[in-house]
């Protein structure tokens, strides 16, 4: 009897069916772990990662502004010598035609007036030169002085010609220096507000600590610095540098208080009396490249590719330079950036 008796089925809900159970979801959690690391989005570039770049792309728009404004200047300082040249040319004008108009009047008081001077003293000076064959033919005794005053015409027609197309430079340069101001202003208020979202040791690096901290490391060289330098001049700057240690970034800045970068070595050379160009990818032809084993004090290095960057060597592997508005004009390693070149300026 007991070898017929039928073996009672297990109910579902055991540990086979438990256990199934449990393998299932397992394999759906770990589908699950798959796809989603698949499909995760990617992890977003650190905050000091961003500042460093809004401030390096500030900082190519600040040169950009640097070198449209030293045109602007040069076109104004053109436009007002131009117009100071007008100025004295019309006044030379005003006497001849007094002088003719002297002549005329001794003319018409004896009977009759010289054709050649009704000519020249026309308000309309397009008509006097329509009519020069006419003031040549006339055979006048004044033909010297009608021939000088016909000059003095050409002339200022000449220079008011030359004044409209530096107004016409000036204008330009003025909407250029617009557009990268704006952009200069865009990218630091965006650098600003990455900033403020990093914690105090992320901003401690971007900025650098404090002036005095700024100013004591670069103590510790200035002797060894100026002992190197190849000059007095090259001395002179570096000195400079070292006593403007800890002074604010500020874009479109020479000195004395504030500085951008290439507005800093500009203004070491300035007090040396040396003249630099204004922009950092125009101070880099200002002397005799040299290549980074042969770097001396007083030597200019650059950084990045668009030689938008620039620092003065103080020596053993260091350089002064004025990084960004939220860190001070402090000493830092040459190797800190990407090196692009160096030149000797004296």
């Amino acid at each position: 009897m007991a070898a017929h008796r039928r073996s009672r089925q297990r109910p579902v809900g055991g540990t086979t069916a438990r256990a199934a159970v449990t393998v299932v979801l397992a394999g759906a959690a770990t589908t699950a772990g798959f796809d989603g690391a698949a499909h995760a989005a990617p992890r977003p570039a650190p905050a000091g990662a961003d500042v460093d770049r809004l401030y390096r792309e500030a900082e190519v728009a600040t040169e950009k502004y640097n070198g449209a404004k030293e045109k602007a200047d040069s076109a104004r300082e053109r436009l007002r010598d131009l117009q100071d040249e007008t100025a004295r040319a019309q006044a030379r004008l005003n006497k001849a035609r007094e002088a003719l108009g002297t002549v005329a009047a001794a003319q018409y008081r004896d009977g009759g007036l010289d054709p050649a001077l009704r000519l020249m003293l026309s308000d309309d000076p397009d008509a006097y030169l329509d009519g020069a064959a006419l003031t040549e033919r006339a055979g006048s005794r004044h033909h010297a002085e009608l021939g000088r005053v016909r000059a003095q015409l050409r002339e200022i027609e000449k220079l008011r010609g030359a004044a409209r197309v530096e107004v016409k430079t000036l204008t330009t340069r003025r909407a250029e220096l617009g557009r990268h101001k704006r952009t200069i202003t865009e990218k630091l208020s965006a650098a600003r507000q990455a900033l403020s979202r990093m914690s105090p040791e992320e901003r401690a690096r971007i900025t650098g600590g404090s002036d005095r901290a700024a100013r004591s490391a670069g103590g510790t060289a200035r002797d060894a610095a100026l002992s190197q330098a190849p000059n007095a001049r090259a001395a002179q700057a570096v000195a400079y540098a070292h006593r403007k240690l800890g002074s604010p970034y500020v874009w479109g800045a020479t000195g004395p208080d504030a500085f951008d970068c290439s507005g800093l070595v500009l203004a070491a050379y300035r007090s040396a009396g040396v003249s630099l160009p204004r922009t950092t990818y125009a101070q880099i032809d200002a002397g005799r490249r040299v290549s980074r084993s042969e770097l001396l004090p007083g030597d200019l290095v650059f950084f990045y590719s668009g030689i938008s960057h620039v620092g003065l060597y103080i020596g053993n592997g260091q350089m002064i330079h004025a990084p960004n508005p939220s860190a001070p004009v402090r000493v830092a390693p040459v190797d800190q950036m990407p090196f692009a070149g160096a030149t000797r300026v004296v």
